[in-house]
């Protein structure tokens, strides 16, 4: 393995341990075993390291994504699709925030969005599939909710203004009846 991907593998570790706001290009280089000036040498910025870290999980939901959107019933298809990107986000917490920070990988390389807004493009297809005369904007409302339920699930903040256990199962099916038109 080289400098680049230890570096990557050491930044995997830390998110996923630490959380973003507790890692550094030097804590990353510690990890790694490598010099302090490492990260600068092989990425021209903090951005393109997290873009390189952020592509890591990027690549991993890519395939839950892929492999749930099988099912030949539309309505499964996302429901799948949904609870694998709700699973993720609770094992993975600060790895599904990091890809949902386009505000900081925006323009740092690794061509995450190319592979993020296939995911828009793909829940939209298979929304029209059920449902003809809906558009991007329903697939749009679906990956919201359905991030943002996955951010809160991950961070457990869901905990604190819930009354009882949230079930992410019933709020997907209601994310899901709701762009079908069927609430």
């Amino acid at each position: 393995m080289g400098v680049r991907e230890q570096l990557v593998q050491a930044g995997v570790e830390l998110l996923e341990r630490d959380g973003l706001a507790a890692m550094s290009q030097r804590q990353i280089a510690d990890r790694a075993g490598v010099s302090h000036g490492a990260p600068r040498h092989h990425f021209q910025t903090y951005s393109n390291l997290l873009a390189a870290i952020a592509r890591e999980g990027v690549t991993d939901l890519d395939a839950l994504i892929a492999g749930a959107l099988t099912d030949p019933d539309p309505r499964q298809a996302l429901m799948d699709t949904c609870r694998e990107v709700i699973a993720f986000a609770i094992a993975r917490p600060a790895m599904f925030e990091l890809i949902a920070r386009h505000d900081l990988l925006d323009g740092a390389g690794g061509r995450l969005r190319s592979i993020t807004g296939q995911w828009l493009v793909l829940l939209t297809a298979r929304i029209q599939s059920a449902r003809p005369d809906t558009d991007h904007r329903h697939g749009l409302a679906l990956w919201a909710g359905v991030q943002g339920l996955g951010i809160m699930l991950g961070r457990r903040s869901a905990e604190a203004i819930a009354s009882q256990p949230i079930d992410p199962d019933a709020v997907l099916i209601i994310l899901i009846a709701g762009v079908l038109g069927e609430v």
